[in-house]
């Protein structure tokens, strides 16, 4: 199947999409595109320009340029949020402004589009928006005839409920892609931790729904890099003292970006307190012990074992030995003794297995939802 055909498979045919930009090139671009695809587009060259088309014709999305002379398209989200609930909204913005995609989803966005566009990505994010409305309202839908249908729809529920956590986990993993455009190596440091934080997990004896939050926390404990700037982020050696105070606050901003969020919540905690030590003395609280979340506990151990045997800018990757002596040495300092005996308690060939695959492309970083069934 081409390419083409595989854009179209996914797509929702006849789909009524407002598309709105001060651009008419882009506008072009997205009509054109996306009609390629099987939806019906119409065109709004200002944010009220739009506001008067909503008033007379329904449509099923709305993509919405960012910064538009006028009505901008946060203030456009607020506004016909409200008015057309049953309308996906997607923000479309630069690679500079992700932070503010983040908080567009925060404010009732559905997803964010980054420009320059990829047209299979805005398909898959239109496609993406628009089943979990779909998802959303049928939820709804079913909340207002429960006492009607709770023998009948109980199954049905479950298969939306379900579905509609996918479509999390969906945003969730474009969420760490849009960290990884700003830093490529952090895309395979997601997944290296993501899986050394699963295989720690489960030697924890942890709960499905503990392992999910710890793989949502694990892709997203770097998230608050996207505001640290390059010149210290991808500074080639040792940061200064100034420098290091700077770069801490990724904690801090990766919490404030995704806390919000409500299915984020729980993992928001793990971004923010997966640079704490077990002795009190890490950031960015000062927690101590088991009042540092369980999950941060992991993904410290599953982090700090992957910077270690990975090359650094301020320094050459050590050897695997190297870095289980480390994490031995450091248990009650640095990391949990609990999690350090799980972290031992995985055969030491585990932790090559998933780096050389990984690099091979024979696996995948796991999805959160998966661990769920």
């Amino acid at each position: 199947m081409d390419a083409h055909n595989n854009l179209t498979k996914h797509a929702i045919p006849k789909a009524r999409i407002l598309i709105v930009d001060d651009e008419p090139a882009v506008c072009t671009l997205l009509t054109k595109g996306l009609s390629a695809q099987g939806f019906e587009c119409r065109v709004a060259n200002s944010g009220s320009e739009a506001i008067n088309i909503l008033e007379i014709e329904r449509f099923d999305a709305l993509i919405c340029d960012l910064r538009m002379p006028g009505i901008s398209g946060l203030s456009l989200l607020e506004t016909a949020r409200t008015k057309y609930p049953w309308m996906s909204f997607l923000i479309a913005t630069g690679v500079d402004n992700v932070r503010v995609g983040v908080d567009a989803m925060k404010q009732g966005a559905d997803d964010y589009i980054l420009k320059p566009f990829r047209l299979e990505r805005v398909v898959i994010a239109v496609d993406r928006a628009l089943n979990k409305k779909r998802l959303e309202l049928e939820v709804e839908a079913y909340r207002e005839r429960l006492e009607d249908m709770v023998t009948e729809r109980t199954e049905q529920l479950r298969t939306v409920v379900t579905s509609l956590q996918q479509t999390y986990d969906e945003t969730l993993k474009a969420l760490a892609d849009a960290l990884a455009m700003k830093d490529t190596e952090t895309r395979e440091h997601t997944g290296r931790v993501a899986h050394y934080s699963l295989e720690i997990a489960k030697a924890a004896n942890c709960t499905p729904d503990q392992v999910v939050q710890i793989l949502r926390g694990s892709y997203l404990h770097d998230i608050g890099k996207i505001g640290i700037p390059d010149a210290i982020l991808k500074k080639p050696g040792k940061l200064t003292p100034e420098e290091v105070v700077v770069m801490r606050t990724h904690s801090r901003i990766g919490y404030e970006q995704v806390s919000h969020i409500p299915f984020l919540a729980p993992a928001a905690e793990i971004v923010l307190a997966h640079h704490e030590r077990f002795d009190g003395s890490g950031y960015s609280q000062g927690l101590k012990g088991n009042d540092i979340p369980l999950g941060a506990r992991i993904v410290a151990v599953a982090n700090a074992f992957d910077v270690m045997v990975n090359d650094q800018p301020y320094r050459r990757a050590g050897s695997f030995d190297d870095a289980f002596d480390e994490i031995r040495r450091c248990s009650g300092t640095q990391f949990d003794p609990k999690v350090v005996a799980a972290f031992f308690a995985v055969p030491q060939e585990v932790w090559q297995d998933i780096r050389r695959e990984l690099v091979q492309g024979r696996r995948q970083a796991p999805l959160p939802e998966s661990r769920t069934k």
